[in-house]
């Protein structure tokens, strides 16, 4: 009789053990932010910079503004994702570092790709200054499909 019934008990034992992971949701990607994202966190924006113009510059910065006015920071989580020319928002003294730090403070990630910090340190044979804030990820590019592929909206102002 405990031969037949333990099938039975193994199978409510594994979902008694993973019932607090089910309650949870569904996994997280590591390294893509969303296990920092408010919990309350209904809309999700991936913000593109590919570009060094100061102009794109402060219209990202604008574009993470007027969305965390529109939602608020607990309904909305934002990343700022940075590759190629556009890491020069991130390099440390950039003139927009005090907006980097306010919009941090309100749940902002910025992402910095590190293809592209290697990149450049080998062409120059010197180290790229970051930002502190500035979150490495592996690839640019790669950070924004994760994002996409788990419910972010990608913008390229």
């Amino acid at each position: 009789m405990i031969a037949r019934a333990l099938p039975g008990l193994l199978g409510l034992a594994l979902i008694l053990a993973t019932a607090p992971a089910l309650a949870q949701g569904p996994a997280q990607p590591t390294g893509i932010g969303m296990p920092g994202e408010p919990i309350f966190t209904e809309h999700r924006l991936v913000l593109q910079l590919s570009d060094a113009d100061d102009a794109k510059q402060t219209q990202v910065l604008n574009n993470a503004a007027n969305v965390l006015e529109v939602y608020g920071p607990d309904k909305v989580a934002i990343e700022v994702v940075t590759f190629g020319p556009g890491i020069d928002l991130l390099h440390d003294g950039n003139k927009n570092a005090e907006r980097i730090h306010s919009l941090t403070l309100q749940g902002v990630v910025f992402d910095v790709c590190l293809n592209t910090v290697h990149t450049i340190e080998r062409n120059t044979g010197k180290p790229y200054a970051l930002n502190p804030l500035a979150r490495p990820v592996r690839a640019g590019i790669v950070q924004i499909m994760t994002l996409a592929e788990h419910g972010y909206t990608v913008v390229r102002p």
